[in-house]
């Protein structure tokens, strides 16, 4: 299938987004698209001080030249993030404008106008810099609120512009981070499978085949991708926009992160820094996805045909327990509360337990057979993190592989969804798994 086959392939399951173009040249087309989905509308074009510089100025001439009433928005800080009062900022601008958002940068300032035109009931257009996130065309926008990094529902871009020149010369280490960003769907496609054979969170059939039967594919050149070859970088950023469109499909963000994702959260809620900087997302998931991949390395290594439901079921602790643990977990992080909420959403008794560790136990083979098929070895994707210039060590971000096992029981209880930690804790073998990643000879060997 072409590239052009695989877009419009996926665009009939995207439920927000409408026009997605891609190539090479083409800013010019935003004036055209801005008035046939918002025609007659005032526009706001919101930039950074180096959007702006790259795309911003250049868009914003265009649209004025067609006749559309522009202003411009910069954000002049050097660092900023996605935090609710940059929301509250940007709620201001479109109330006293009237305009609709047209975001022109990466991850940060595309959230920002996803949820600020949410809030106004409307839509917005994106112009996209770097192929740096996955959460262009997403539904939902990840906001820090409260101190907790949350995910809001609101929905994507109606039209999405590309423009392969801008997006292949952006900086390497976004490229980096968005190449690593998308290999997440990997070890995150397999922990959907758990999720789906156990009944918690069944696969949805059109988000999981719009990314899934190309990711390989669009994940195949890291070479290409460190070198800022066009072609590369142009199949990374249409594996991250129908990354975007499988969230669209299934109305969550199931199909594109679980425990990779939540260890970048916990850096994000900690406000940690490397060398005086906040380290980007991508490259906070890239440990996160080779500490996955370390994980169903060893956990592919079990016979769980055998196991005994009985004593897990036994064993098993009530809500009360479980609550108990998570406050004790988060206590003193910055939203204590954050694990007693979420395992309370997500706690299932013994009854629930007895039938999931019955499931993949009587079905043990064959899921061990899908799971080898679709995680990469932790070995295969440090390679690919190392060609492609996207961190392959702990340090390398300003942790330490101690750091990571520590992060382990946050990550288990921090978000409802259910993941492969959760399946470890009911068959009793959590303690055994997370022990070797990190013992003699284990991929973070401490």
């Amino acid at each position: 299938m072409t590239s052009e086959e695989r877009i419009a392939a996926a665009l009939k399951v995207a439920t927000d987004t409408k026009a997605f173009e891609l190539g090479q040249g083409i800013l010019g087309r935003v004036p055209a698209l801005f008035n046939d989905y918002f025609p007659g509308r005032k526009a706001v074009l919101v930039a950074d001080k180096n959007t702006w510089r790259v795309a911003g100025a250049e868009v914003f001439e265009a649209l004025q030249a067609a006749g559309v009433p522009t202003e411009k928005f910069l954000f002049e800080e050097d660092e900023f993030h996605a935090d609710w009062d940059h929301i509250e900022l940007l709620d201001k601008v479109l109330d006293e404008s009237g305009a609709i958002a047209v975001s022109v940068g990466s991850g940060t300032i595309n959230d920002l106008c996803k949820l600020t035109s949410h809030h106004h009931k409307q839509s917005y257009l994106t112009v996209p810099t770097a192929a740096s996130v996955d959460g262009y065309t997403s539904f939902g926008a990840s906001i820090t609120y409260q101190n907790a990094k949350q995910t809001f529902e609101c929905p994507a871009p109606v039209a999405v512009v590309a423009d392969v020149d801008v997006i292949a010369a952006a900086p390497k280490d976004m490229t980096a981070a968005g190449y690593a960003d998308l290999a997440a769907k990997v070890p995150a496609g397999a922990e959907w499978m758990i999720a789906d054979i156990v009944g918690a969170e069944p696969i949805q059939p059109a988000a999981w085949h719009v990314l899934q039967d190309c990711l390989d594919d669009l994940l195949s050149d890291p070479a290409g991708v460190a070198a800022g070859d066009p072609k590369a970088v142009a199949d990374l950023f249409e594996g991250l926009i129908l990354s975007g469109f499988a969230m669209q499909a299934a109305r969550s963000s199931r199909p594109a992160s679980c425990c990779d994702h939540l260890f970048s959260h916990i850096l994000d809620m900690t406000h940690h820094r490397y060398r005086g900087k906040f380290v980007s997302h991508g490259f906070q998931v890239a440990i996160g996805t080779l500490t996955m991949c370390a994980v169903f390395d060893e956990f592919l290594k079990y016979d769980l045909s055998d196991i005994d439901v009985d004593a897990c079921v036994a064993a098993w602790p009530t809500l009360e327990e479980e609550q108990a643990r998570a406050l004790k977990i988060f206590e003193g992080f910055p939203a204590p509360r954050l694990g007693y909420d979420q395992i309370t959403q997500k706690y299932g008794d013994a009854v629930a337990v007895r039938r999931e560790l019955s499931i993949v136990r009587d079905n043990w083979a064959s899921l061990r057979e899908r799971l080898a098929g679709q995680v990469w070895s932790f070995a295969k994707m440090q390679e690919m993190f190392k060609i492609a210039g996207a961190p392959y060590e702990p340090e390398h971000i300003g942790i330490t592989r101690a750091d990571i096992r520590d992060m382990f029981p946050k990550v288990q209880l921090m978000r409802w969804r259910y993941n492969i930690l959760d399946l470890a804790k009911r068959g009793r073998f959590y303690d055994r798994l997370v022990d070797s990643v990190f013992s003699k000879g284990g991929a973070w060997e401490i």
